[in-house]
Parts: structure tokens; C-alpha cells; sequence
């Protein structure tokens, strides 16, 4: 079976374009599922076509009596579905066990976001006198007038960005490319660091990293830990957020469409989402908000 589960990895990676974050998470899930495996058969061999769909939900209640988390054994769940997905695709396996095992019922989770203001404020906190601020703040506005993933953003090369048509192309999950608007002010931003990028350069710079449109202090592609510390400096400036990732600057671009009259559909597309009921989440914040603030205005809420 670890064979098979390379094999899986390796189809997901290369062929899916999951992101290193999910092709680690879901080994170490599939790990845990193997070392269960062995438990459960009592460290016999065991054939894969042995494991049926009590055997996983057998997996998901010892994680639970493990003490971990219903969101963490939905995403467990997850991946072993997935990986049993690609086995029956492959012909290894007849169907796919996990296909009917219920997912752990989670609490809605409103997404996190700030409010215009914060996000006005923020804008002009990096200190455009230096290039490293220059590129902050262009790393802040594209986040946030585009909507793109962390990861998306990490594999921006310069041909992705189109300053003559205002557009950016987008490399998003399971290999596919969207187009989407590049707003003034965020193409203000880019502008301002293309014009000084090249200073970043250094002796460590590769010539693969002299395509990426962000630069580390090193000179070299920029990395995701780098943007996320940059981006949660920023926003913990300007809010009291528990989270501050740059996927709160995403929610906050679907939002602030939303709030302003965006058609969900066309937000879907731009977020590239596949299917509407993801988007649909950010119905739940604008909903809330129009509540709150009638809830304060209306002399008889």
C-alpha cells in the first residue's frame, strides 16, 4: 500500500498542481491511515481491496478518541476518499470505500475580513521610501484587488502580469488558469515595484528566480512563509483579527464585492472557485451585516 500512496502523491502533485502544503498534509494523513491499518489487521498483511468502508469509519473514530478535532478527521476523510478515488481510476481498486462514510458535521465558520477602513489604513503603512516597503505593498494590493491564493501569488511570473490589458493570469488548483482584473490602484502598486525589483537581485538569485514577480530580501522567489509574516505584521497594525493570513485578505475582496452589489457568480469566478455553494459563504457575512445594521437604524427591528 505505500507504494500506492507515493504513486498517489506523485499523480497529485505533479499532475493535479496541489500546492506542497496539501501534498504534505494528505501524506501525513494517509500515514496515519496506514499505521491504523496495520493496528487494525493486527500488523498482518492486508490486501487494499480489503479495506471497506467500516474499516474507515472504524480510522475516523479512533481519531476522535485521540482527541482530534471534527475538522481535522473531516480533512483525515478527505484525503483517504481521495486517495482511493485515484485507485479506482487506476483499475487497483473496484470502488471507492470512503464514497458513503459521513463527514464529521462541522460549525459554520464565517469567513474573516476587515472592513474598508482597516484595509485604507493598511495600504499605506510599508514605507514606500525603501524597496522592500515598495514590494509590500504591492504584495498587499495584488492580495487584495485580485483575490489570488497565497499560493497563486508565490508562482506569479513576470508574464502573468499584463499591465497593458489591466489583467493577471492566474495558475490556480488542479491546473488550471483563470484570468482576472488587475484594479488601478493595485496596478499602481505593481508599477512602482517593477520599477525597482531588479534591486532585490543578489549573488544568491537563480536564474529560475529572475522570472518570479516577487523577490525575497535574498533575491530569490519569495517563499510562502514570507508572504504570511508580512502580511499578518500589516493587518495586526491595523485590527484586533484572531487570523491574519493573506487568505483574510481574500475574504476580504469577496466581501467587499458582495457588500457592493457583485453577482455571486461572477465573485465565484474570480475567486475560482468550482462550484457556487463555496462561494456562498460570503452570502452568510453580507446577510449578517445587513441584520446588524438594521437591527441598530430601523425604529421598530
Amino acid at each position: 500500500m505505500k507504494e500506492y500512496i507515493r504513486t498517489y502523491l506523485d499523480y497529485i502533485g505533479k499532475e493535479r498542481n496541489y500546492s506542497r502544503h496539501t501534498c504534505g498534509a494528505y501524506e501525513d494523513d494517509l500515514g496515519q491511515f496506514y499505521d491504523f491499518l496495520l493496528r487494525h489487521f493486527s500488523g498482518s498483511g492486508f490486501s487494499i481491496s480489503s479495506i471497506d468502508q467500516l474499516t474507515i469509519r472504524l480510522f475516523l473514530g479512533d481519531l476522535l478518541e485521540h482527541g482530534k478535532s471534527k475538522k481535522s478527521v473531516a480533512r483525515k476523510l478527505a484525503a483517504v476518499r481521495s486517495f482511493f478515488k485515484y485507485l479506482v481510476k487506476q483499475k487497483i481498486v473496484a470502488y471507492n470505500p470512503g464514497i458513503n462514510v459521513v463527514t464529521p458535521r462541522l460549525p459554520k465558520r464565517l469567513p474573516t475580513f476587515l472592513d474598508e477602513p482597516s484595509i485604507a489604513t493598511m495600504m499605506k503603512l510599508p514605507d514606500c521610501s525603501t524597496v522592500m516597503g515598495v514590494r509590500d505593498r504591492a504584495i498587499l494590493e495584488l492580495l487584495y484587488g485580485t483575490g489570488i491564493r497565497l499560493s497563486e501569488l508565490i508562482q506569479l511570473d513576470l508574464g502573468d502580469i499584463d499591465l497593458k490589458n489591466d489583467t493577471v493570469k492566474v495558475f490556480g488548483k488542479g491546473r488550471k488558469h483563470r484570468i482576472v482584473p488587475l484594479g488601478r490602484k493595485a496596478k499602481a502598486a505593481m508599477i512602482d515595484y517593477f520599477g525597482q525589483r531588479e534591486t532585490l537581485f543578489s549573488t544568491r538569485t537563480r536564474t529560475e528566480d529572475r522570472t518570479a514577480v516577487f523577490l525575497s530580501a535574498r533575491g530569490q522567489r519569495i517563499y510562502p512563509k514570507g508572504v504570511h509574516l508580512i502580511v499578518s505584521r500589516y493587518i495586526g497594525s491595523v485590527s484586533e483579527l484572531e487570523r491574519k493570513s493573506p487568505h483574510v485578505l481574500r475574504h476580504t475582496f469577496a466581501t467587499h464585492l458582495l457588500n457592493r452589489g457583485a453577482d455571486l457568480r461572477a465573485v465565484k469566478e474570480l475567486l475560482g472557485h468550482e462550484s457556487l455553494s463555496t462561494t456562498q459563504i460570503y452570502t452568510h457575512v453580507t446577510v449578517d451585516r445587513l441584520k446588524r445594521i438594521y437591527t441598530q437604524a430601523h425604529p421598530k427591528a
